[in-house]
C-alpha cells in the first residue's frame, strides 16, 4: 500500500493512503541504519499491521524529486508565498529571495498578494506590473473578504503546495479559508499525540477535499512558520542571473560572453531595465544578492 507522509513526530510517521486514511507507522530499522530520515511529504510504501488501528510499517520510501530543508519537506510540486499589498507593505528584496530559492530548486511559484480590500488600485497595479511581468502567475485575495478564495483552491488541486510567507499577511487567516473543508480526519491524529508533550513547530501536509478528477493523486498544503530574513549563500553568483526568469530572453545577447549583468558595458539586460523591459526592482534586489555572494566568496 502507498501513501504520502503527512506528520512525523517522537518517531511516529502518519501516513495518508487516498481513500483509506491515516496510518500511524514507524520507520523500518533498514532506514536508521542506512541514515535515511522520512521526510514529510515523502512517497512511500507501509505494510498494514492492523487495519481497525490504522497502524503499520514503512517499508520503502519512493524517490523524491526534491526536498527543502526548512520546512523539512519532500516532494513539493508549488509553492504559494503570499503577501500583503499592504499593513505591512511588500518587503521586495524578501519577496524577491524566496523566488530565487524556489527557482534554484525548480518548484513553481504561485503568488498571492493578501489584504487588497484595503489596498489602494496603484499598489495592486504596482504588484501587478513588477510580478507578472516575470511569467509568474498572480492572485490579489481577501482572506477578510473571501475574495478569490476558490480560485487559489483550484490551483492546490492534484498538488502538493508549501505556503510560506512573512508574518502579519494574513496567512494564517487565508489558511483557515483553504482547510475550510480538510477531508483528513485531523483528529485522529491528535488523539494519537499528546500535544502537550510535544511543543515543537513540525512540518504538516494537510490534505484537501479533492474533485472527483483527482482523487488519485491527493491535495496536499503545507504550512511554514512566518520568515524574517532569508540568505542566499549555496551557490555562485555567477548561477545568480539564471534565476531570475526575466534575464532568460537577453542571455547571449550582450557584448561579453558570460556577463553577469552588474558591471560590464553593453549589457542587454541593463538596457532592458533602464527601457522598462525588465522591473527597476526586481534588477536592484539581484544586484543586492549578487554583492552577498561576492562578499561571501571574499571570506
Amino acid at each position: 500500500m502507498q501513501g504520502k507522509i503527512v506528520k512525523g513526530i517522537a518517531g511516529f510517521y502518519y501516513v495518508h493512503v487516498v481513500e483509506s486514511g491515516v496510518y500511524e507507522c514507524k520507520a523500518k530499522g533498514i532506514f536508521r541504519k542506512d541514515g535515511v530520515k522520512p521526510l514529510v511529504g515523502d512517497n512511500v510504501e507501509i505494510e498494514v499491521l492492523d487495519e481497525d488501528t490504522k497502524t503499520g510499517n514503512i517499508r520503502e520510501i519512493l524517490t523524491r524529486k526534491n526536498e527543502l530543508i526548512r520546512p523539512a519537506v519532500a516532494n513539493i510540486d508549488q509553492a504559494l508565498v503570499v503577501f500583503a499589498v499592504t499593513k505591512p507593505k511588500p518587503h521586495f528584496n524578501l519577496l524577491d529571495r524566496f523566488l530565487v530559492m524556489m527557482e534554484q530548486k525548480k518548484i513553481p511559484v504561485i503568488l498571492c498578494f493578501n489584504k487588497s480590500d484595503i489596498a489602494k488600485e496603484d499598489d495592486i497595479s504596482k504588484m501587478e506590473e513588477v510580478y507578472r511581468s516575470c511569467g509568474y502567475p498572480v492572485f490579489f485575495t481577501s482572506a477578510k473578504e473571501g475574495w478569490n478564495i476558490g480560485e487559489v483552491k483550484k490551483i492546490l488541486y492534484g498538488k502538493t503546495t508549501v505556503l510560506a510567507g512573512p508574518s502579519g499577511v494574513g496567512k494564517s487567516s487565508l489558511i483557515n479559508l483553504l482547510q475550510s473543508e480538510v477531508t483528513m480526519e485531523t483528529g485522529s491524529i491528535s488523539r494519537k499525540i499528546d500535544r502537550g508533550k510535544h511543543t515543537t513547530r513540525h512540518s504538516e501536509l494537510l490534505v484537501l477535499e479533492e474533485e472527483e478528477d483527482i482523487t488519485d493523486y491527493g491535495s496536499y498544503i503545507v504550512d511554514t512558520p512566518g520568515f524574517s530574513s532569508l540568505y542566499v549563500n549555496d551557490f555562485e553568483k555567477e548561477q545568480l542571473k539564471y534565476y531570475f526568469p526575466e534575464f532568460e530572453p537577453y542571455e547571449g545577447t550582450c557584448r561579453f560572453s558570460g556577463c553577469d549583468h552588474v558591471h560590464e558595458p553593453d549589457c542587454a539586460v541593463k538596457q532592458a531595465v533602464e527601457e522598462g523591459k525588465i522591473h527597476k526592482i526586481r534588477y536592484d534586489d539581484y544586484v543586492a544578492m549578487y554583492r552577498e555572494l561576492q562578499e561571501k566568496r571574499r571570506y
